[in-house]
């Protein structure tokens, strides 16, 4: 099997190409053939070495892929041979709570992931593609799509009629404003660039605010709801943007910490939570009941992921160099086979 690896120490550099033997599947495996990954922040800081420093090297990265299953092992039942699938972001996370078990499961460190052509998975660790959906589109989904289901949908309680306020048009975010708007939610979403907001608005947002031109976004937030503040915000950001988003919620409103893009340490500012009796929830990822739920919504309203750009496999470096440059409007595929 061919797939790409960190070896050697942390870094661009370090993501090297190479060849591992030719897996079979075991009692409950399944063999899948990678058709599509892409690419998150996560998988970027896993390469780097910022996500998990001490993470044990060789590793094959990438969180998210899509493909066919070739040959199954003893015992599987719930796919078989030619079925089209993807991978579970957290191989053990069926359903309920996290746990730590949950977190040593997650594909892309500490396991391996799907930079590769050949991924063995637990039968339980695949969710069926949607049918709709190219192998391409289908990679996007395993994260960034689960983690704004799961931050609006699975935890946030999304009704029709709430305002939710997106940063950026990332992969999360984009994902955030279709299904923000197949229950009928406002979307007021932010940019550095006119042109993505444009986009974005193409795609259903119904106000955006470009964050240079208008560095105080919070207050632009809350005077675009009559001074009241959005019900929802999804929070990429991290330290650099968590304090205006205390500050562009409602009273009662919900803030799910995403992303740490401008990073992840710095003072929490506690009186505002407390003051504006604020939720703020952290969303890891999710669950397969949530992936599967998403898929079923994504298929009856016949919505397809945007898909910035289609990398070869052997231009997974521009791939990573791509995301890295922050160009991007929707998520950053590599095509494997």
């Amino acid at each position: 099997m061919k797939a790409y690896e960190i070896r050697g120490g942390f870094g661009l550099d370090n993501l090297v190409s190479c060849e591992r033997p030719d897996p079979s599947p075991g009692p409950f495996q399944v063999r899948v053939r990678v058709k599509a990954t892409s690419l998150n922040y996560r998988d970027l800081m896993m390469v780097e070495g910022r996500y998990n420093p001490r993470q044990k090297l060789p590793l094959v990265p990438n969180s998210d892929g899509a493909g066919v299953v070739d040959a199954v092992g003893p015992g599987v039942t719930r796919v078989k041979p030619g079925d089209r699938v993807m991978g579970l972001f957290a191989q053990t996370w069926l359903a309920g709570e996290p746990s730590r078990a949950v977190q040593g499961s997650t594909l892309g460190g500490p396991l391996d992931g799907a930079l590769s052509d050949t991924m063995i998975l637990h039968e339980e660790g695949v969710v069926l593609t949607p049918p709709h959906l190219s192998d391409e589109e289908a990679a996007t989904l395993p994260c960034a799509a689960v983690t704004a289901w799961s931050a609006l949908v699975t935890q946030g309680g999304l009704k029709a009629g709430d305002t939710v306020l997106l940063q950026g048009t990332g992969g999360v975010s984009i994902f955030a404003l279709q299904i923000a708007r197949m229950f009928g939610a406002r979307v007021i979403i932010t940019s550095s660039r006119d042109d993505k907001l444009e986009r974005a608005r193409a795609l259903g947002a119904h106000e955006g605010i470009n964050y240079v031109t208008t560095p105080d976004w919070d207050k632009a937030a809350r005077t675009l709801t009559g001074g009241t503040g959005v019900d929802h915000v999804v929070e990429v950001g991290g330290a650099g943007t968590f304090e205006k988003s205390l500050r562009a919620v409602r009273l009662g409103g919900t803030v799910s910490v995403i992303g740490v893009l401008s990073g992840g340490a710095g003072a929490v500012p506690l009186t505002p939570i407390l003051m504006g009796n604020l939720r703020v929830q952290g969303t890891f990822v999710g669950h397969r009941q949530s992936f599967e739920a998403l898929n079923r919504a994504l298929t009856l309203h016949n919505v397809r992921p945007v898909v910035d750009r289609v990398f070869p496999f052997t231009e997974t470096r521009a791939a990573f160099d791509h995301l890295k440059s922050g160009a991007h409007f929707g998520k950053v595929v590599i095509r494997v086979e």
